[in-house]
């Protein structure tokens, strides 16, 4: 991963070992090697499915959704120690799973670990971009999450991993848990 590439975004990394925050897939499945990881509360920030996906859950033709990080309120999460001769192989890994359609912009933002802030690379839904969803109704949610089924997998799967997740962390999300009661409704009805 090059300096350009960061600069691009304005991101100077700080010294030293960096920490990774992660609130979806990454929390299940970072795909990089770290020292150490806890969980993490980001404020300023919440969990939500406001991105369009036209790849990994979902199709051109019926894209689903993935979470990303929109403004306002709090999200907890996952965050992940990555020791300093690990960063470079690491950004490499995010950066293509990631960064492919320039979808989120990635921002160091301040976390808070049991008793200790630290600052880690995160990675910010970008509202500006074509696949930014936004806020959409609960029935939108649900439709396109039941139907979405991509390269790594179907919609709903991606949704009850993060829910499963979440309980592990003991983390109850009240929004994620209504989505999941939508799609619920939605495959009893189709059944």
């Amino acid at each position: 991963m090059s300096d350009s590439a960061l600069h691009q975004f304005d991101l100077t990394l700080p010294p030293g070992n960096l920490w990774v925050f992660g609130y979806g897939s990454l929390m299940w499945d970072p795909g990089f090697s770290y020292a150490r990881s806890c969980s993490a509360l980001l404020r300023g920030y919440h969990r939500a499915f406001c991105v369009y996906s036209s790849r990994y859950r979902g199709t051109a033709e019926k894209p689903g959704l993935v979470l990303g990080l929109d403004r306002g309120g709090a999200c907890r999460g996952m965050a992940y120690l990555v020791a300093q001769r690990q960063i470079e192989n690491t950004l490499e890994n995010l950066w293509a799973r990631e960064m492919s359609r320039r979808t989120y912009r990635p921002r160091l933002v301040r976390v808070d670990l049991a008793g200790e802030r630290v600052q880690a690379l995160a990675f910010i839904a970008d509202p500006k971009h074509p696949s930014y969803a936004g806020r959409l109704p609960l029935e939108e949610v649900a439709a396109l999450i039941t139907r979405g089924i991509g390269t790594r997998g179907a919609n709903v799967e991606y949704l009850i991993n993060t829910l499963r997740h979440l309980e592990e962390l003991g983390v109850r999300d009240p929004g994620l848990l209504r989505i999941h009661s939508a799609v619920e409704k939605l495959q009893a009805r189709r059944r």
